[in-house]
């Protein structure tokens, strides 16, 4: 039986991708494998969004050229972002890489890896190398989305609802990597998401580029509600679902009807991820983002209003093209007035064929990374406020197994997504409890189950 391994980078969208890819490859009759020295076939899901993840991907690949020299019938391949935005060029340098598929093409790797493993094994090595990076997507990309394999007790899944994105901030490599928005129907997701919580599942994180703005091309406003907010009903209706996220929004889809619904569903999680990027109005206008400083932080204002055990999280760009010390203080003061329980500082990575990479006044390294480490202070110094608040409480808490860090303990996620370990009998993975919070440590909440 062949075997597989495939190593996933970036968002939860590639995680849901490099699932699609590893059910296709199981109903050939191949078998997952957790080192890629044990693999017939080595794929790489890559991301985009950021030079780091390039370069990751890129050295990973690069270092088993080692492995291709032992094992010269192993077939090596890059997927996602990378592979869309990159093409051709990923095989420059890389003499083992054989394949090259790009983001509207996960619903066919199956058919070319089984046609590159039949040629190395046959030793036909004629135009053995190739790359699908189409830009359009093919019709059967969206219609091809699988049951997703459960591990054994698992309790959260992700569902994607949607691809693409028209938002075009100057930064961002994503709508020409992900192509332009389309939505899959509330029926179809609805069923999906019955099927996962048939089979066990608790918690589910619907997944979009701009997850918020979900269908507004393509379906109609309902009772004044928009179709993201249609489709949170739809799916909170679904019988023994117990909780409901989603990831990731953008401020300017926040209308009045969604945070209606975060009081209003009570499966809905307390938990709102609300991307900032920066806090200079200045900064926003030339990042392309169709919002101030003031009406972000009213937008939080507002939100907190409805349902004030919220946490609130984001990600802030700092370094962007132009930005001068006056608009980092701007960001800071914001941050700090905000106050999120976590927030993913990135310093600028300039992106090929983006509008930001030509802009004047790069800032330089130096001063990219001491914005960085100075804005992760103050984030650091919210987030353990945030987590002492709840030492001394009872929270609820879904056990999604053993910890990653100390295998005798469990770990599991409050509504308020914050991670809790503490200890209890392995069979309590998949149950929803209450724990008894007695110790705040960095990110992670400590304490003992409530009988």
């Amino acid at each position: 039986m062949p075997k597989f391994y495939i190593k996933t980078y970036g968002c939860q969208m590639n995680e849901r991708d490099s699932e699609q890819v590893a059910h296709s490859l199981i109903e050939r009759g191949y078998r997952p494998v957790a080192r890629e020295s044990e693999a017939d076939v080595v794929l790489l899901n890559t991301c985009s969004v950021r030079d780091m993840a390039d370069q990751k991907a890129l050295g990973k690949m690069g270092m088993m050229g080692r492995l291709a020299k032992r094992r010269p019938e192993i077939v090596f391949g890059f997927l996602g972002c990378m592979a869309q935005a990159r093409g051709d060029s990923l095989f420059n340098g890389l003499s083992h890489l054989d394949l090259v598929v790009g983001t509207q093409k996960f619903h066919r790797v199956a058919d070319y890896v089984e046609e590159l493993v039949e040629k190395k094994t046959s030793r036909r090595m004629d135009d053995l190398r190739f790359s699908i990076s189409d830009t359009a997507e093919e019709a059967g990309s969206q219609a091809t989305i699988r049951e997703q394999r459960l591990a054994p007790r698992q309790t959260t899944a992700f569902v994607s609802i949607m691809q693409g994105c028209n938002m075009h901030c100057t930064f961002c490599i994503v709508p020409r990597t992900r192509g332009a928005e389309r939505s899959r129907s509330i029926p179809e997701i609805v069923r999906e998401v019955g099927g996962l919580v048939a089979r066990g599942v608790k918690e589910v994180t619907l997944l979009g580029q701009i997850v918020n703005l979900y269908g507004r091309h393509e379906f109609p406003k309902i009772g004044g509600k928009s179709p993201f907010v249609q489709l949170l009903e739809a799916v909170h209706a679904v019988d023994g679902l117990e909780r409901l996220r989603f990831t990731s929004p953008h401020p300017i889809g926040f209308r009045d009807d969604l945070i209606s619904a975060l009081g209003e569903l009570p499966k809905l999680a307390e938990h709102v991820h609300l991307p900032l990027q920066s806090g200079s109005n200045r900064v926003l206008k030339a990042m392309h983002r169709p919002y101030t400083a003031a009406k972000y932080s009213a937008l939080v204002e507002c939100i907190r209003a409805t349902k004030p055990e919220i946490a609130i999280t984001s990600d802030v760009i700092v370094g962007f093209p132009g930005e001068e010390e006056s608009d980092y203080m701007a960001t800071r003061e914001l941050v700090e007035h905000v106050q999120f329980d976590n927030a993913f500082i990135f310093r600028y990575s300039t992106r090929a064929e983006t509008p930001a990479a030509v802009m004047p006044n790069q800032v330089p390294e130096s001063v990219k990374e001491a914005r960085n480490q100075d804005l992760l202070r103050v984030v650091d110094e919210s987030a353990r406020r945030a987590n002492e608040r709840l030492v001394g409480q009872e929270v609820e808490v879904l056990c999604e197994g053993a910890s990653r860090h100390n295998a005798a303990r469990l770990m599991g996620r409050t509504r308020t997504n914050k991670i809790v370990v503490f200890e209890d009998k392995a069979e309590r993975a998949g149950e929803i409890m209450n724990v008894h919070v007695h110790q705040a440590n960095g990110f992670s909440l400590y304490g003992t189950p409530v009988v």
